[in-house]
């Protein structure tokens, strides 16, 4: 192990480091497939963000290069080998109810409040920086280490597809964008939808038509908002029992009659989709309140499929998929993205993430088996498989030494529901950056990055690139 002090290098680079966290977490690099060109295929902030990062590394001498305007890296150092840190820059959208600007990047009580702090772009830097600070530091390496960056990791990975279409697989890496001590095992993620037909439902007696019903963005957050417009002969009634179900849950919303209609909104709490629980789910409540009214045949089935089988199940309980083991732990389930139609199709997006023993071409047939007798249909968005590394690898050893060195606490492996880049490599592991014990605010409200844990994590990350590549 290297006698070096890192951190007191990263220390001396602090400033530095804060800047260009800063600029890049003030660039709005959210997924935009709406208005794609040629040069910005996923839309102009994702670009500029990668961009961004590719200009940086070219001013501080690394060789860099753009694929496709959908990816890039930033490479140094000799050799066969290839070693890779695998980052992204888009994040997701910065949902509601936030305490300051989230493009901003303020800084207070010691953290850096922006959305993508720490997922993933204030990790990505940190991954930047410590390739630096080993190149400034004229460190010998007899291994090539290249930052790979992507720009659609929050949603369906068409960066680093394609970049591993036309470039070299490293032999080994890692994800800054997860958790310390290492993440050896991921959990497998299903993103899928069930399809209600407009015929879908028994009949019924309707004295309350749901004109409107959407909630989510996108599967792999918790939805933090939900709307709906309903219409009946009683919009008062409507509107105290709704008050009613919000002082039940404790929950923050409003009704607005409207002459012969009812507008309901439903306020949130949103997280990652790896651990629902620790979010509100705000379509999964307004559902349940609409489930109980008199409803029209399609929306008393849409509505009271919610409220049977999903509603406070985040394990697939009442869907018939539960399941756990020790490698990884339990399944959990997402109700995303709620789209309910009055004279067509409705549908749910879920995103699933099952254990590495979890055989899911068996459990995806059967759960296609039960809903068919509803005549509802499961249409797969996306799949991928678990991910593990074993425990004995030059990479698992040389990292636990690495964070052992650094911070004088025990290297335990970890397994996690969601998905890194980590996975895109045959032995690739999640190293970082969040710290045992500390709060995991990714892809909620007020996302931040502690900075004294940001310069920590520098410092680890640098020794490893050193430890990995001499």
């Amino acid at each position: 192990m290297s006698e070096l002090n890192w951190r007191e290098e990263v220390e001396k680079r602090k400033m530095d480091l804060l800047l260009d966290t800063q600029n890049l977490l003030k660039i709005k690099s959210v997924l935009d497939e709406e208005h794609p060109t040629e040069d910005a295929p996923l839309g102009k902030g994702v670009k500029e963000a990668l961009d961004f990062m590719l200009q940086l590394g070219e001013k501080d001498g690394f060789t860099v290069k753009n694929v496709d305007n959908v990816a890039g890296h930033i490479e140094m150092g000799e050799g066969e080998e290839l070693i890779g840190i695998l980052c992204h820059v888009d994040v997701v959208p910065e949902g509601d109810g936030w305490s300051s600007d989230p493009f901003g990047a303020e800084i207070r009580n010691g953290r850096i409040y922006a959305r993508g702090a720490i997922d993933d772009k204030g990790p990505t830097m940190a991954a930047y920086h410590a390739m630096k600070l080993v190149r400034e530091l004229g460190e010998p390496l007899n291994k090539r280490v290249r930052m790979i960056i992507g720009t659609d990791e929050e949603s369906n990975w068409r960066c680093v597809d394609r970049y591993f279409e036309v470039e070299e697989m490293p032999s080994i890496g890692f994800a800054p964008d997860a958790d310390f001590p290492i993440i050896s095992a991921e959990k497998g993620i299903w993103d899928f939808s069930v399809i209600h037909p407009a015929d879908a439902g028994n009949g019924t007696n309707s004295d309350v038509n749901v004109i409107e019903f959407s909630s989510g963005r996108r599967t792999n957050m918790v939805p933090d908002f939900a709307t709906a417009i309903v219409e009946t002969d009683k919009p008062a009634e409507v509107a105290v029992n709704y008050q009613d179900y919000l002082q039940k849950y404790s929950l923050e919303g409003q009704a607005v009659p409207q002459k012969n209609q009812v507008l309901l909104e439903m306020n949130g709490v949103s997280a990652h989709a790896m651990e629902p629980n620790n979010g509100i789910n705000a379509g999964l409540h307004l559902a349940v309140f609409l489930a109980d009214l008199t409803l029209d045949p399609h929306a008393k089935a849409y509505f009271t499929f919610i409220k049977d089988r999903l509603f406070e199940d985040s394990r697939g309980n009442n869907l018939g998929v539960a399941y756990s083991d020790e490698q990884t732990g339990e399944l959990t389930i997402n109700a995303g993205v709620f789209n309910y139609s009055k004279q067509g199709d409705s549908s749910i997006g879920f995103s699933m993430r099952y254990p590495v023993t979890f055989e899911w071409e068996q459990q995806k047939a059967a759960l296609e088996e039960r809903l068919a007798v509803y005549n509802l249909k499961v249409k797969t968005n996306s799949h991928s498989t678990p991910h593990y590394v074993d425990s004995e690898s030059f990479l698992i050893k040389t990292l636990q030494e690495v964070y052992e060195a650094e911070t004088g606490e025990k290297a335990e492996l970890l397994s996690i529901g969601g998905g890194t880049y980590a996975r895109s490599l045959k032995e690739g592991v999640a190293f970082g950056p969040l710290f045992p014990g500390s709060e995991d605010i990714a892809h909620q409200k007020d996302e931040y990055i502690d900075i004294e844990d940001m310069l920590k994590a520098t410092s680890i990350y640098a020794r490893a690139i050193h430890e990995l590549a001499k």
